[in-house]
């Protein structure tokens, strides 16, 4: 896609998906929530500041970036023709997506989804051996290495929500990008 506009003829949620409780897997909804500074209503990962275990071993008073988990649909194509069967929901995102190169995007993009939501893009999401734990060998399709040696994380991207609303499967994306020079994704 090369422009907002071409994004917004193609692009779309094609799942939704949230949990209450820690879980690898997120069951599929017909509709999710977001809450602007929060997160996904009634996802264990929302909230003001870091709810992934880890991070909270870490620190438990950084900010949470991580609020809202988009994967792209085409990976789960990808992954697919390598024999893997990967449905929305089961690698933990809260928004499958298609039509849109999630993982090309910038650092600060706006995504709207729907008519009301506004995620903001923070990053990469670093995949895990929780990945090799719900299918063995997933965990090398999700991250490897480029030509050059850098490492390429396909595990999809997180955010923050800007503005809250209610979005379904079905509903248009379109992008916002920032002022240049963008920033490319990085993990966090």
């Amino acid at each position: 896609m090369n422009s907002a506009t071409d994004t917004a003829r193609t692009a779309q949620v094609t799942a939704v998906s949230s949990n209450g409780v820690y879980s690898f897997t997120k069951p599929t909804r017909e509709h999710i929530t977001l809450h602007a500074g929060l997160g996904v209503e009634g996802d264990v990962h929302a909230g003001v500041t870091v709810k992934h275990r880890s991070r909270v071993a870490q620190d438990p008073t950084r900010p949470n970036l991580r609020q809202v988990h988009l994967i792209h649909q085409e990976l789960f194509d990808e992954v697919g023709e390598a024999g893997f069967k990967v449905e929305p929901g089961q690698l933990g995102e809260n928004v499958t997506t298609a039509g849109i190169d999630l993982l090309g995007l910038p650092t600060g993009a706006l995504l709207h989804l729907g008519d009301e939501a506004v995620v903001e893009v923070t990053g990469l999401r670093n995949p895990c051996l929780q990945i090799d734990n719900f299918q063995h060998g997933l965990l090398k399709r999700l991250v490897s290495r480029d030509a050059e040696g850098q490492v390429i994380r396909k595990g999809g991207i997180m955010g923050v929500v800007h503005q809250g609303g209610t979005i379904r499967p079905g509903d248009t994306i379109t992008v916002t990008l920032p002022p240049e020079p963008h920033t490319p994704l990085d993990c966090v």
